[in-house]
């Protein structure tokens, strides 16, 4: 027997993991029927957290550091073994070794479009995708919620549903920022301290902590893209701009789309509503910039200039659904004779109150009245 023990006391178990992976987050150690001997050498390394469990219950939990296995050091699971005096015999015993190290270039990204209501551009949809780093926070936790009895536990089996729950308190946190749709690429820092505020508390149940979240990126449509780019060149985006441009680009594409003689003057007719409204512009740009230049000196005998010309009485229309405009009296004539405009028509100009039909608008009485009637069947 002296021998037996002395051969036993020289082949004490060492249980250590030497993790030579990027992904792996929980280790099993393995041993034949999960039998430690007393005495046994454990390591645990610096990035590392063992965790014993006894047939299914978490019991120990042991930090960086080396120690030799005994019941000082094991309490509860001395207390759920029943071990009263010590142990001399092997026991049975699982043991985890859980990675606390930071597990860095973990990906995110919208699957789907998200939709949203832009004040200015009504709904659009976004896409946004970035990078964020993980790391095991409380590894009796983890254990308990996320990884089971799973031997060999990877990043690659958690990413999927920590990828969804990122996209979800993303799309909730960009509704409560409340932002224009132009400003998510210059607010990227705001907005990513924002998420990880928001995905910190709903990781921390499964013992996970995110030390750093970024959006790399936020894109549009392009047709969006284009919008706030003609935008950016006016002094101010408002909403009075914002309709005159989009009138401006719909008489374009009339005037493009529309074929013969009555495609022809519909096409005269915006053209010259447009330079009669851009002369206008023009025109009260220069009266207010002639005050601040010298004027010139006038003889006694040279009679003063008449006043400058009223500016032309212009409206928009409700044209197949959409706005369209502004037309001068002289257009509205034209497109009233070729029935494109009638009175039930909804016109609106610059000091209305809203759209109304054209037969109730007294500037445009004459219109209609010069208007023959159909030619009786």
């Amino acid at each position: 027997m002296g021998l037996f023990n002395k051969l036993r006391n020289e082949f004490i178990d060492i249980i250590e993991w030497l993790d030579d992976s990027n992904n792996t987050m929980v280790y099993r150690f393995d041993r034949y029927q999960n039998e430690i001997k007393n005495g046994a050498k454990l390591t645990v390394r610096e990035g590392q957290i063992a965790v014993f469990i006894n047939e299914g219950q978490l019991a120990d939990v042991f930090q960086p550091g080396m120690y030799t296995l005994s019941t000082e050091n094991l309490p509860l699971l001395s207390t759920l073994k029943g071990w009263k005096y010590g142990f001399n015999s092997p026991f049975k015993a699982e043991v985890y070794f859980v990675s606390t190290r930071n597990i860095t270039d973990q990906k995110w990204g919208t699957k789907n479009a998200i939709t949203l209501a832009d004040p200015r551009f009504g709904m659009l949809e976004i896409r946004a995708f970035g990078t964020y780093v993980i790391r095991v926070k409380d590894a009796p936790v983890f254990i308990r919620e996320i990884v089971g009895t799973d031997g060999h536990f990877t990043t690659e089996e958690i990413a999927e549903q920590l990828r969804s729950m990122i996209v979800t308190r993303f799309t909730d946190a960009i509704g409560e920022a409340n932002l224009p749709v132009e400003n998510y690429a210059s607010n990227v820092n705001e907005v990513s301290e924002l998420v990880h505020s928001i995905i910190g508390p709903e990781f921390e149940k499964y013992g996970i902590e995110v030390t750093k979240f970024l959006i790399e990126n936020v894109s549009m449509p392009e047709e969006i893209k284009k919008e706030i780019f003609e935008l950016s060149r006016l002094n101010a985006i408002d909403l009075d701009k914002l309709a005159k441009m989009k009138a401006a680009k719909a008489m374009e594409k009339a005037a493009e789309n529309q074929s013969g003689t009555a495609g022809a003057g519909m096409g005269m007719g915006m053209g010259f509503a447009m330079a009669n409204q851009m002369g206008n512009a023009f025109g009260g740009q220069q009266q207010q910039q002639q005050p601040a230049q010298n004027p010139p000196q006038q003889s006694a005998a040279t009679p003063p200039p008449p006043p400058p010309i009223p500016p032309a009485l212009t409206f928009f229309a409700v044209i197949n659904g959409q706005q369209a405009g502004p037309f001068d009296l002289n257009t509205l004539k034209q497109m009233a004779s070729q029935n494109q405009l009638n009175k039930e028509t909804l016109v609106w100009r610059e000091g209305m109150a809203t759209w109304t039909a054209a037969g109730q608008v007294n500037e445009l009485n004459n219109i209609f009245g010069s208007v023959p009637p159909p030619i009786p069947g």
